[in-house]
């Protein structure tokens, strides 16, 4: 198993305990960087320390905060914003380049059906 199958497994599994995710912001708003393919995606992580680690190691997100969302909210209003907005989920980031799977808005919604 890959270290992001790894990551998107343990998001899986641990939403539904936590019962919400979290995803940084700064003044700018939320990230959504675009990737060599052109798509966007927007992180979320399982756990509030997951968010933390990207945000005091990666210079990029330096001075974002870690913001807590509700998994309600999260899924019936995010997921399908993200959606018409044709954004991804990007799926507890991790690592020196916080990457990650990025997956559909609609797929892992079903994830938490």
């Amino acid at each position: 198993m890959s270290l992001s199958a790894a990551h998107t497994a343990a998001f899986r599994r641990e939403v539904p305990v936590e019962g919400r995710v979290w995803s940084i912001r700064d003044a700018g708003g939320f990230p959504a960087p675009r990737a060599g393919d052109g798509t966007r995606a927007m992180p979320f992580w399982s756990k509030p320390s997951r968010a933390q680690r990207v945000v005091g190691g990666i210079e990029a997100y330096q001075g974002f905060e870690v913001v807590e969302i509700p998994l309600r909210e999260w899924v019936g209003d995010w997921l399908p914003g993200l959606r018409r907005d044709g954004v991804l989920v990007g799926v507890n980031w991790a690592g020196a380049r916080a990457t990650g799977y990025d997956v559909e808005p609609d797929r892992v919604s079903s994830w938490f059906d």
